[in-house]
């Protein structure tokens, strides 16, 4: 018990919380306009939240280390819930996208479940010495991101992309496969992104926000008009104006406008420390391991956490375009909250054996 994070236990309870609270604050207007009740998302993330908990505390206890044999069968798993998605009658189809599996009495979403999936994975992999493996680290890297773009979901490969090469060079990847992949990887990025009608928008947006400002830009635009009626200090806990419907996803991926709205630059700023405070626990959780699979996979799971709080926050900046993923811990969505708090689950089992 000694050895035990309890700073990065209470940084996650407390951020996810606050989420709790701002999800209320923020979707009180939609919820009971949308299904006639003010508490209904909060009382849908509420359940998530117990289910994360309960994941966290068994990840906690669990040794970390029987995760080494059980990374291929995971991996599996996580595929074929990616493959999923496209089979009639299990997967679920909203605006032209396959992201989520129908269990009926909920929906799953399974790219949030590779993220810590293909962690394991990789860890368990690379924490042997292998020459030659750049190839094969490719091929299944394109394979995953594949089927995560045919979802599509642009935001989630990036974050997967950003994971698995940050695994590959803490495990002593060459330098030299970093500059050759990192080009051609932008490239194709590029390329994608234009050949999809709504990526090549969302780029040309971003590059000239003033275009088409009751179209294609006006999801930033009212994000701005958030950030900038915030202030110093905010209007006030409650007293947003965008969450009356102005703003578009206001409880999942732009609720950090909503935040920055109330409770202003200052609130912005203790939040970010707050959630840089979690990666920090992170980084360093890795960097005292002394096992190779436990610190490769600490490493691994702080870059998607770190990862997914950089391109949210980027995009709500405007400082990169906008992507559909979610603050973790902060904003609304089950299974992005319960694979969060299951991979801190996992974060605090490494701690506790090697701190």
């Amino acid at each position: 018990m000694k050895r035990f994070d309890y700073l990065l236990l209470g940084l996650v309870i407390l951020l996810t919380l606050f989420g709790l609270l701002m999800i209320f604050d923020a979707s009180s207007y939609i919820s009971f306009r949308d299904f006639g009740n003010k508490y209904h998302y909060i009382l849908d993330q509420s359940i998530w939240m117990v289910l994360g908990f309960i994941g966290l505390g068994f990840f906690a206890w669990f040794d970390y280390k029987k995760f080494y044999n059980l990374a291929m069968p995971l991996l599996l798993i996580a595929i074929g819930m990616l493959l999923a998605v496209f089979i009639p009658g299990i997967g679920v189809k909203v605006l032209g996208a396959h992201r989520w599996i129908n269990l009926h009495f909920t929906v799953l979403q399974p790219a949030e479940f590779v993220k810590m999936t293909l962690a394991i994975y990789l860890a368990a992999w690379f924490s042997r010495k292998e020459k030659g493996r750049f190839l094969a680290f490719l091929l299944l890297l394109g394979l995953v991101l594949g089927l995560v773009m045919l979802e599509p979901d642009m935001g989630t490969t990036i974050i997967i992309l950003c994971e698995a090469l940050v695994l590959y060079f803490l495990s002593g990847g060459s330098i030299w496969h970093f500059v050759i992949s990192v080009p051609i990887i932008g490239a194709l990025g590029l390329v994608l992104a234009k050949l999809s009608p709504y990526r090549a928008q969302r780029i040309e947006t971003f590059l000239n926000p003033s275009q088409d400002i009751n179209n294609t830009s006006y999801h930033v635009r009212q994000i701005l008009i958030a950030l900038g009626s915030g202030g110093f200090f905010g209007v006030g806990l409650g007293n947003s104006l965008q969450k009356y419907a102005y703003l578009p996803e206001n409880t999942t991926d732009s609720i950090f406008a909503i935040i920055a709205e109330e409770l202003g630059f200052v609130g912005s700023c203790i939040l970010i420390v707050l959630l840089a405070a979690v990666i920090w626990r992170g980084m360093y959780i890795a960097i005292r391991t002394k096992d190779t699979f436990g610190k490769l996979l600490a490493g691994g799971i702080t870059a998607f956490l770190a990862s997914q709080m950089l391109i949210n926050l980027g995009a709500q900046t405007a400082v990169l375009p906008l992507t559909g993923v979610p603050l973790p811990f902060i904003s609304y969505g089950g299974s992005a909250l319960v694979v969060d708090l299951c991979s801190v689950g996992i974060l605090l089992s490494i701690a506790r054996q090697n701190l």
